[in-house]
Parts: structure tokens; sequence; C-alpha cells
């Protein structure tokens, strides 16, 4: 297998991307760094807005939620908009808003369960903590990033003695008393609350007592990586979907000065359902999509031409054939890892392909000189679903889900292939330039 060096530096910048992302909201800020670097701009929600063709900006929501776009040479009308949608956050371990406790000495954490994440592959990693903090402040409030470098927490397994049935029957943690995570030993005379504060505090240079609310996650601090006989395969943690949001952003970021309006939405809370404020579900793409034809002057009747116009990618991982779970594919719908980009289809319309956009996209695929698969679930298996059907359904415009075949989906570490990831940045840059 051939790797061009071009592909292999594209796979090592997002092991980059993914490693200083290791929050919803560190994602974001990892956008914004990489998008000012390039010469956007950001806007305020809270302002009045001026564009003109040629420019490239960028608004943040919620600190987890972010809208990149670069406005074209075309009219809106005529051209329609070019989206590309993502989300910024995976599924895994979240701490409480009270979460310490002492148990035997040892001070512990409790968390929620976001999402739907492998549960039994947090066991035994190197665990620390990440997010974000409001301390208090003269003024009412600040908000930081956080984020630990260092090991901090550990769910240890039980040991195979005390469960005997463990490699036949799996392993199970039930979601309250056996998944908190373990911070350290107890202190004589300090509460556990304090013992989980202080670090914190530590970090951010500020008393203990002044950290107001978090939101914070647990992550893996051990490193993305290739690995394979010819490093052709991708390991890290949020594979789904950094792996997508890198993918559309290096095509927005090689968009130059495009005749369409091109436009990257990378959303929250999608692994758990999109109805937020910072999610799909919520109002911020049609927001922005509305203030980008109030400022090129479009009435009502324009603004439903330009969305007519318009197309709108719904970029998230798809599911690799695993050759030693054959049995649970559809027979005729394997979609290998490094064989290109997966188009996916469900009848049912937990994703938003039809075969015009799927046509589309396979047009494409062909434009860029890339490969392109199909994938459809086994129909005695539920499906799961992305933000392509909530989108598309809001905005009333043609939608394709499309994404790159990976192993271990929602697993604390994850598999891909490096060619895909070539590959979709290149079909997604098509895209920008169609």
């Amino acid at each position: 297998m051939k790797i061009s060096d071009t592909t292999r530096r594209q796979a090592e910048n997002l092991l980059d991307f993914i490693d200083a992302s290791p929050s919803p909201w560190h994602a974001v800020a990892t956008c914004e760094e990489r998008l000012q670097a390039a010469g956007f701009s950001r806007l305020d929600e809270i302002e009045r807005w001026s564009l003109q063709a040629g420019d490239q900006r960028y608004v943040v929501r919620g600190g987890s939620a972010i809208i990149a776009f670069i406005v074209g040479r075309q009219p809106l009308t005529e051209a329609g908009l070019r989206l590309i949608g993502a989300h910024t956050d995976s599924p895994g371990l979240r701490i409480k808003p009270r979460p310490a406790e002492e148990a035997g000495g040892v001070v512990r954490l409790g968390v929620e369960v976001y999402g739907g994440p492998i549960l039994a592959t947090f066991a035994d990693r190197d665990l620390s903590l990440a997010g974000r903090v409001n301390i208090r402040t003269a003024d009412g409030f600040a908000t930081r990033l956080i984020r630990f470098a260092d090991p901090l927490l550990r769910l240890p397994n039980l040991a195979i003695h005390m469960n005997r049935e463990v490699n036949e029957n799996g392993l199970k943690f039930n979601k309250q008393t056996e998944l908190p995570l373990l911070l350290g030993i107890a202190e004589d005379g300090e509460k556990a609350e304090l013992r989980f504060r202080r670090p914190i505090a530590d970090a951010l240079g500020v008393d203990p007592a002044d950290l107001l609310t978090w939101e914070l996650n647990a992550y893996d601090t051990q490193k993305g990586t290739l690995w394979g006989a010819n490093r052709e395969f991708i390991a890290d943690s949020q594979l789904d979907n950094l792996a997508s949001c890198h993918a559309a952003l290096s095509a927005l970021l090689a968009a130059g000065q495009p005749g369409a309006t091109c436009l990257c939405a990378f959303f929250d809370h999608e692994e758990v359902g999109s109805e937020s404020a910072a999610g799909a579900g919520g109002s911020f793409v049609s927001d922005v999509i509305a203030r980008l034809a109030g400022n090129a002057g479009l009435d009502a009747e324009d603004q439903r031409r330009m969305l007519a116009r318009s197309f709108f990618i719904s970029a998230d991982m798809a599911h690799g054939w695993h050759p030693n779970f054959p049995a649970a594919y559809e027979p005729c719908h394997h979609a290998l890892v490094n064989a290109g980009p997966v188009i996916k289809s469900n009848a049912n319309q937990r994703y938003s392909t039809n075969a015009e956009t799927a046509a589309r996209f396979m047009a494409l695929c062909d434009k860029a000189g890339v490969p392109c698969q199909q994938y459809a679930h086994r129909t005695d298996l539920g499906c799961g679903s992305t933000i392509g059907p909530i989108v598309a359904a809001r905005l009333g415009i043609p939608s394709v889900d499309v994404g790159s075949p990976m192993w271990a989906m929602h697993s604390i570490r994850e598999s891909a292939g490096v060619l895909d990831h070539g590959y979709m940045i290149a079909a997604l840059s098509a895209a920008f330039a169609d």
C-alpha cells in the first residue's frame, strides 16, 4: 500500500488536532486557533454583522460549537450555499457537579455517562480531566479552559479472581456504583470535595472556594499514533467525530476564494440528541444563514431560492467492516477501511441520504479522483443517526450523510485509515469547489 507524503502529513496533522482537543470546548478553541492563523476573524452574535464577498469569518456559540464560512464571489441566489456539518462532542464520562466522595480512604469522583461509550474501554487507562471551569471574579464570573496533561484518574478493573466470568460474559460496570473514577488517597482532615477542587484551583491560580461550576470530562492522556505494517492506520480517541471536523476544516482552509459561499458548522451534543442551543437541533446554523442572507439584502423569496440551490454534507464517521465479526454487517455493504469515503443510507431516515444526493457525492468523489463506498446497516440491528436529518429538515435543503470508515466506534481508543482521511479531505474540498 503506497501512502503519499501529503496523505501521511494530513493524518499526522489530524493526530495533533485531536490531541489538542480533549473536550468539545478545546476542540472549538483548536479550530479557532487554526482559523485565525489562516486569516479568519471572529464575529460576535450580539453585534451587527457587515459582510462582503471574500470575507473569511467565524462565530462561536456556547464555547463548544463553531461555524466558519467564506463569503463567495457569486450571488447567494445563483450559487446557494455549500455546507459541511460535523460535531465536536464524543461519548464518554462527564464529572458530576458535586462529584467527590471518600470510600475506604480513597477519593473517587462520580460521573455521568455521556452518550453511548463502550464503557469497558475506559478501564485501566491513564485518564485525566479536561473541559471548562467558571471562577468567581470581582465582576461575577469568568470561564477558563483547563486540561491536565498528566494522568489524574483511573478506573481499575476488578481482578479476574473476583470476576471469574468476565471473559465469557464481558466486562460490565454498574453506572452508579462501579464507574466512579479514583482520584487519590484521602488526606487526614481534608474533605473529599477540597481534594478534588485543589488541583483545579492550583492550575488556574485561584482559591478552591472560587470555583463556581464546571463542565469536565475524563479523557485518555495517551496520544494518537499511526499503526500497522505500513503505518496505514490511525489510532486515537475521538476520531468520531473530530476526524470529520478536521477534514472539513482542512477543506475550508484550502478553499481560497470560492464562487459559492462555503460554510463549516461543528455542533455540540450530537451524541445526546442535538437538542440544545449549541446542537444541530438548535437555531445556530439557521441564524447564521439568515444573517448571511440579510447582509446580502435577500428578501424572504430570495432566501428560499438560495436554500433551494444549496447542498449539505453531514460528515460523521462510518462503520468499517471488521474481519473478526463478519456477521455484524449487511452482506453487500462492507465499507472497507482505506477504501474511500462512505455514503450512508437508511430507508427510515436515520441518515439524510437519498438517491440524488448520493449520486451528487459520487460525482464529487469522481471529481476529486478518490474512491467511494456505500453502507447500509443490518436490517435486524438498530441504526445510529447523525445531524444530517436534523439540519436537512430544519433548512429544507438536499443533504447526504457520509463518513470515513472506522473500527471500534465509541471506544476510548478508535481506529481508522490513513488513506481514508486524505480521501475525505479531497472529497470535501471538491464540494467547496463545486
